[in-house]
């Protein structure tokens, strides 16, 4: 579904990126793990067109999406849900999910299908339908957060750190939501701070360090490598 190829990419002078390789298959949820600025955000705002490469390649579904604007590459089936959610706390969660949907202009029978869709992941929405974006809690931002961005009937989802700042009980529903998402076909790449959660809901994962892949391999053996929990992941 994904391919990364060799990418390089930075802010000004200062390159984040050297020479990134991943691949997402059909179905898979990958994890990226690393320390806070080895690269993980940038990463994923590269692959999802918010930040051009200066070298590599990006296929998506076969096309090659290196230089393709993001709203285009919204269209042709990718998500991102940014770290920090980025709601606009002044709309409602209505105009929220709307907004989710906006580059389909979906007919209002498909929208309420798109609804009752989020809906069942997310009740606490439907209850929250009329509110203020900003009235809701931490747990439910990011509900919304990846409910608008499944408003746009992802082929693949990027989730750039979900669980940050949200109470235990909240992690454990939103990992739940990942893992439903992912039973129902959708592959995703998730960028988690809570490595042992995030290993054990993972097929595989890339561990990022200065700007590079340290390692990779199916998130269970990962997990089990004491030598790899030491040095990368701080357990």
């Amino acid at each position: 579904m994904l391919s990364v190829t060799d990418i390089h990419a930075g802010y000004g002078r200062v390159e984040v990126l050297k020479g990134i390789d991943l691949e997402v298959g059909e179905g898979e949820v990958v994890c990226l793990l690393g320390a806070n600025g080895a690269g993980k955000s940038t990463l994923l705002k590269v692959i999802s067109g918010l930040l051009v490469p200066r070298e590599g390649s990006i296929s998506f579904a076969g096309r090659d999406i290196s230089k393709v604007k993001p709203d285009d590459i919204v269209r042709a089936g990718m998500s991102h849900v940014p770290e920090g959610r980025q709601i606009f706390t002044t709309l409602t969660v209505h105009h929220n999910l709307l907004l989710g949907a906006y580059v389909h202009n979906k007919s209002k029978s498909e929208l309420e299908q798109l609804y009752t869709y989020v809906f069942n992941l997310f009740p606490i929405l439907k209850q929250r339908f009329a509110s203020k974006a900003a009235t809701l809690s931490g747990g439910e931002q990011q509900m919304l957060a990846i409910a608008r961005g499944l408003m746009s009937q992802p082929r693949l989802l990027l989730l750039d750190e979900p669980s940050l700042g949200l109470a235990p009980l909240v992690v454990k529903n939103i990992f739940r939501i990942v893992k439903n998402l992912q039973a129902n076909g959708i592959p995703i790449l998730l960028v988690e701070q809570n490595v042992s959660a995030a290993l054990t809901i993972a097929d595989r994962a890339y561990i990022m360090e200065t700007g590079r892949i340290a390692t990779q391999g199916r998130a269970g053996v990962l997990l089990d490598n004491d030598e790899v929990r030491k040095r990368y992941l701080g357990m």
